[in-house]
């Protein structure tokens, strides 16, 4: 596998919040508040990561919004609107063994048995948050039995095994569906 990115997206910027630079922020951090826990954020903005630390934050209707450093009006935060909020990784607690970071599945090939045959569904693209449980979403990729996108609950029921270091998901999943 390829040398691990330094950075975990942790959160978007979804949009501006008022007029005195506040953010609307879509945390992917459990629960949703530990996104401030981690500092300082980078976001990409013209091709190069920039530092900003969230000096407030509040719970606001059923998301949070956020004040970053150095923005102070709505103009400014609307240019962050859409940017992705990264982390060092080095930041993150370790994990037990059969837990893994969303950040850790990205990319990994999955497999399904059939007929005790290993078939190459595809490669991990994202992820959805439902509230029962979270979704992997496989696309089809070079060498996948087709092209189409699945959606695996990330579910004991399905998944037989998480193996980071082979870079492969091995699933019970029927490649029809």
């Amino acid at each position: 596998m390829n040398k691990p990115e330094k950075y975990a997206v942790v959160a978007r910027i979804t949009g501006a919040h008022g007029i005195k630079g506040w953010v609307k922020v879509h945390s992917y951090t459990q629960p949703t508040e530990n996104v401030f826990d981690y500092k300082p954020w980078q976001i990409e903005l013209d091709g190069c990561k920039q530092a900003f630390e969230a000096d407030s934050f509040r719970s606001q209707g059923k998301g949070i919004v956020a004040h970053l450093c150095g923005v102070d009006n709505r103009n400014q935060a609307e240019a962050l609107s859409g940017l992705d909020v990264c982390v060092l990784r080095e930041q993150f607690d370790v994990l037990e063994d059969d837990e893994h970071y969303w950040y850790e599945l990205q990319g990994l090939k999955v497999y399904s048995l059939v007929e005790e045959v290993r078939v190459l569904l595809g490669e991990v693209s994202g992820f959805l948050e439902t509230g029962a449980n979270d979704v992997l979403m496989v696309k089809g990729c070079s060498h996948s039995i087709d092209q189409k996108e699945r959606l695996i609950p990330y579910v004991d029921q399905f998944l037989l095994k998480v193996d980071t270091d082979e870079g492969e998901i091995l699933v019970d999943w029927d490649p029809e569906f």
